[in-house]
């Protein structure tokens, strides 16, 4: 009895813990200025999701720096515009700017950073990016994520998809 009771806890804490990873993603950067993905996808039964950017090279963020930006592909480079005059100290991202769904900070080699996000608002008929807006690292997606460090977007960028 006890056996069958501990097997049935442990497989639901399995279950548990298997669902709640997939409201979760890790993405890295490295000093290549590139990610190791183009695309996220966000599960249906997520309400909040969680992006970890982990930066894989040795340059501090002052010189190559990442974040992870995500806004809709019609906003995409207006974001990315915009966040190069809000600076570092800012993270390259316009504060208060309600085009920016999420946005991690911007980190150097060898640091990590997390940005947790509502997914109740997403709309599977909307396209979305992400980017780096670090100064020249970011290029044209969906829902799109991008590296806002100036420059960046360039190259640093991808989609986000919703799944059913």
């Amino acid at each position: 009895m006890i056996k069958k009771l501990l097997g049935g806890a442990t497989l639901f804490f399995l279950a548990s813990s298997a669902f709640a990873n997939d409201c979760q993603v890790t993405v890295e950067s490295n000093d290549a200025m590139q990610f190791n993905t183009s695309n996220v996808t966000i599960p249906a039964s997520c309400s909040e999701f969680t992006v970890t950017l982990k930066h894989t090279g040795q340059l501090p963020k002052q010189s190559m720096g990442h974040n992870w930006v995500m806004t809709t592909k019609a906003n995409g480079q207006a974001v990315a515009t915009d966040g190069m005059s809000a600076g570092l100290d800012n993270n390259y991202v316009k504060p208060g700017d309600e085009r920016v769904i999420a946005a991690t900070d911007i980190i150097g080699g060898g640091e990590q950073t997390s940005t947790t996000f509502s997914v109740e608002g997403l709309s599977k008929d909307e396209d979305y990016m992400f980017f780096c807006s670090f100064p020249g690292h970011s290029k044209d997606e969906d829902y799109m994520f991008f590296c806002s460090f100036p420059g960046h977007i360039g190259i640093m960028k991808g989609t986000v998809t919703l799944s059913s």
